[in-house]
């Protein structure tokens, strides 16, 4: 049973998805489209960087990736080859921290040769007289993205999605174990502190992106504080490990190709890694609102539910995890706040992308969720 107080247009945008078919997506090989109007890309300056790093630009085309709601990606074709272009959204400037192309570039330099899944980065530019921003080139991984919304009628078996779920852990797995010291990965962040440090700073950023008080998000904030866990060990960590973010290889959907959004990388904590996925994962009885503003469809027939993905990485990892309530509550404070800046950003104008217009409705939801595993003291079977 549902307890959240939503406004009544979306208590009845809700009802009607049940009676109407909801928009769906299909189950089909990543590919990109036509440019949003107010998130163009001139292309003459583009054509001239192409010629100076002697890159082929006969026939330059750019469509856009039209999924993903931070930075902005667009493939970049020619003749010869194809690449992926990275920059930041628009408005990112009115926000403290994130967006930042060139950390994303080195991150990706620097963990490529070690952990195959990361595209191979090619070449980063601060001269924003080209497109506009600071923005960065890297290979196109090709294969399946499972997108929030997918049609279940099109989605992989309720076998292949064991078997997804299990990739998805044993990937995580893999770079949370990689030895940063061995590695001199241990550059990219510190460890010591990491967490009271995410802790305040989320909680900051959601404050600097707030357009009215929101007294639950407040109750959120202020248990997390005083609830700091001390450090479990140093790992990298991805920061967005979700299932938009994995390319499924084309040829076997049970397999991995590509680990993509970088962005937020670093070395910290790896449970809190883990704790922004349990808070993008959906269980099959949720409440029905949680499934409506889809974060990721990880409800699907064959998915692990929240427990048995931390069941699953405490297995592959070795890590006893003491207190998941505390990383998923984190987890789900953590994508409030993120929402909170993309509609802070589409509040102020700076987007008219109509997808950011009802976000705030989510993060009231997400701090709802949040509060109930506090008081049930659990991270599944929430209501």
């Amino acid at each position: 049973m549902s307890s959240f107080n939503l406004p009544l247009r979306f208590k009845l945008l809700i009802l009607l998805s049940k009676i109407f078919k909801k928009n769906t997506k299909p189950f089909q090989l990543n590919s990109a489209s036509n440019i949003r109007d107010d998130e163009t890309i001139e292309s003459t300056q583009l054509v001239g960087f192409f010629k100076e790093n002697n890159l082929d630009h006969n026939d330059l085309e750019i469509k856009q990736y039209q999924s993903g709601f931070s930075n902005l990606t667009y493939l970049i074709s020619t003749s010869t080859n194809n690449f992926i272009l990275r920059k930041p959204p628009l408005g990112a400037k009115a926000l403290k921290g994130g967006h930042n192309m060139e950390r994303e570039f080195q991150i990706l330099s620097k963990l490529y040769p070690h952990f195959p899944k990361v595209p191979k980065p090619y070449l980063f530019s601060k001269d924003e007289s080209i497109i506009g921003s600071p923005f960065y080139l890297m290979e196109k991984k090709d294969g399946y993205i499972i997108r929030p919304n997918i049609d279940p009628k099109q989605a992989p078996s309720k076998e292949k999605m064991e078997k997804i779920c299990q990739s998805f852990v044993d990937h995580f797995a893999q770079l949370h174990n990689l030895n940063i010291y061995d590695l001199k990965l241990d550059s990219l962040g510190k460890i010591e502190g990491y967490n009271q440090r995410q802790i305040e700073g989320w909680i900051g950023r959601f404050n600097h992106s707030k357009i009215s008080e929101l007294p639950s998000i407040n109750f959120i904030a202020q248990w997390l504080l005083e609830n700091i866990p001390q450090e479990s060990k140093a790992s990298i960590i991805h920061n967005d490990y979700k299932f938009d973010n994995v390319v499924l290889d084309s040829n076997d959907i049970t397999s991995i190709n590509a680990i993509l959004d970088w962005e937020m990388a670093t070395v910290g904590d790896p449970l809190m890694d883990l704790g922004t996925s349990l808070g993008y994962w959906i269980d099959q009885n949720d409440p029905q609102e949680l499934h409506f503003f889809q974060l990721s469809s990880t409800a699907l027939d064959g998915c692990f539910s929240r427990e048995e993905l931390l069941h699953q990485y405490s297995l592959k990892t070795g890590q006893d995890i003491a207190n998941p309530v505390f990383y998923y509550t984190y987890g789900l404070f953590k994508i409030a706040t993120i929402v909170q800046q993309i509609y802070f950003r589409y509040s102020k104008g700076f987007t008219k992308d109509r997808r950011f217009a009802s976000l705030n409705i989510i993060v009231e939801l997400l701090a709802s969720i949040a509060k109930q595993s506090i008081q049930k003291n659990r991270i599944s079977n929430l209501f």
